[in-house]
């Protein structure tokens, strides 16, 4: 609990064992819905394993990933109740089969009432990701479907290595895209032999080539290039 909350040295000795005692450990599979906006408030999420996906959901089923919460980090939108100024209307699933330990909205309730420290707490660690949302927000608006799905094949890269276990549908989502679009722009990377496809999983053949098209490399033929 003390490397979780950097309060935890401000409470009273009945308050820490509350918290310690209200902490609920739960295991979920990959694509459970942990979080919706207009339904739940479970709390503070810790992932012990695995990772957690936030993100929007428009009216007409599109959606855009903000950010993953990974193992060892703390997830604070799941307690949005508990945060009367910030109001952000987002879901959270498990990107990967997760552990979690959660502090719930009621256990924490009164520590926030009366410790400023803990609710300082949760305004800045959500205040950190918006830079994060910010950034996913700019790549939406001001960047080509093929740049953005070779910055995230990237990231990927440098998180898994060259065997990137994904589907087109899953890189759509998360850069918030269509399936087709995509699948036009994995295409045109295989073409190139920047990468090569097979079912469920994608395989970096050319590291270099992806890491300059991610950072501002425009594709070889402009009258190709993917909206």
């Amino acid at each position: 609990m003390e490397r979780i909350f950097p309060f935890w040295g401000e409470l009273a000795q009945p308050e820490q064992e509350a918290l310690r005692r209200g902490c609920i450990q739960s295991a979920h599979p990959k694509g459970t819905l942990l979080h919706r906006f207009d339904r739940d408030c479970r709390g503070v999420l810790l992932v012990t394993r695995g990772q957690l996906r936030v993100y929007l959901l428009s009216p007409e089923g599109r959606e855009v990933t903000l950010y993953r919460i990974r193992e060892g980090e703390v997830c604070v939108m799941s307690s949005s109740c508990l945060m009367d100024a910030i109001l952000f209307e987002v879901l959270i699933e498990a990107a990967a089969d997760v552990e979690l330990l959660t502090v719930p909205s009621s256990v924490l309730a009164p520590i926030l009432r009366d410790h400023p420290a803990a609710e300082l707490f949760l305004y800045k660690t959500a205040a950190e990701r918006f830079s994060g949302i910010l950034w996913t927000m700019q790549q939406i608006l001001f960047l080509g479907v093929d740049r953005r799905v070779a910055i995230f094949l990237w990231e990927e890269y440098g998180k898994s290595g060259p065997a990137i276990r994904i589907t087109h549908d899953e890189i759509a989502r998360n850069i918030g895209s269509a399936r087709e679009v995509v699948t036009r722009v994995l295409q045109y990377f295989v073409g190139e032999g920047i990468l090569s496809l097979s079912r469920g999983k994608v395989d970096i053949l050319d590291a270099d080539r992806l890491r300059r098209l991610a950072e501002c490399e425009t594709v070889t033929d402009p009258a190709r290039r993917i909206r």
